[in-house]
């Protein structure tokens, strides 16, 4: 192993070992619930580790409230997605309702979709569900955004793109 792989090593190890637990106790504060905060405590230091140089980090603890905050929004909204398709699934006749096992598939299918639109710039997203979710007509989303036609075109195209690329 070189020098530069043993100083990484030790950069990672120690902001592991220094902020891991105050991290996870942060977590469990604000979701209140030990479980999900050591899954999000963990999925902060596997974001930071895999897009950024640690060096680099200056206030820790900081940087990693700052990450960890983005993904309690997103598991938040998981959550909230979650209770609603629940929630439509508990109005269904009980021959309607599909089994555990489709409920689950469709379950990780709105996980895939919320991921891939939280992907998209948030000008693109909206343009995007104003289009596909309310029925919106080009022109109409324009003047909705006060935005060019050709720009929510483009938006459009770039969002189909994605969606494409996202399943390849």
């Amino acid at each position: 192993m070189s020098a530069t792989e043993n100083a990484l090593n030790h950069e990672i190890s120690t902001l592991y070992s220094n902020h891991h637990g105050w991290l996870q106790g942060w977590l469990c504060k604000k979701l209140g619930n030990a479980f999900d905060a050591a899954d999000l405590a963990q999925d902060t230091f596997t974001r930071i580790l895999s897009s950024r140089d640690i060096s680099a980090i200056k206030e820790p603890r900081a940087y990693l409230t700052t990450v960890a905050k983005g993904l309690v929004i997103n598991w938040y909204q998981r959550q909230a997605l979650e209770r609603a398709y629940l929630d439509a699934l508990a109005l269904l006749p009980e021959p309607q309702a599909p089994s555990a096992e489709q409920r689950y598939i469709i379950l990780e299918t709105l996980h895939e979709i919320d991921a891939m639109l939280d992907a998209l710039p948030s000008r693109v997203r909206r343009v995007f569900l104003l289009s596909q979710i309310e029925g919106l007509k080009y022109e109409e989303i324009a003047l909705q955004m006060e935005t060019s036609l050709i720009t929510v075109k483009r938006y459009m195209k770039q969002a189909f793109l994605h969606c494409l690329a996202f399943h390849e």
